[in-house]
């Protein structure tokens, strides 16, 4: 049996647990939670323009995301 999306089997991060976030092109579009993370304890899903600065917070969790650059 395959392991589902958000399952205690998966190797996922705690939504909320932390609250900086360093995220990349890659993790574009983002939202809080993000996709790697637990959602059955978490606020409901929003879409945050951190590309337009360079950071975004999360209006729900309070959750500060840094765009970081390719190195």
């Amino acid at each position: 049996m395959a392991a589902r999306a958000g399952t205690v089997d998966q190797n996922l991060i705690q939504a909320n647990a932390e609250h900086r976030y360093r995220v990349t092109e890659a993790d574009l579009p983002l939202s809080c939670p993000m996709p790697g993370m637990y959602l059955w304890n978490s606020h409901p899903k929003v879409f945050l323009p951190v590309q337009e600065t360079g950071r975004a917070k999360c209006p729900y969790c309070g959750a500060e995301y840094t765009l970081e650059g390719d190195s």
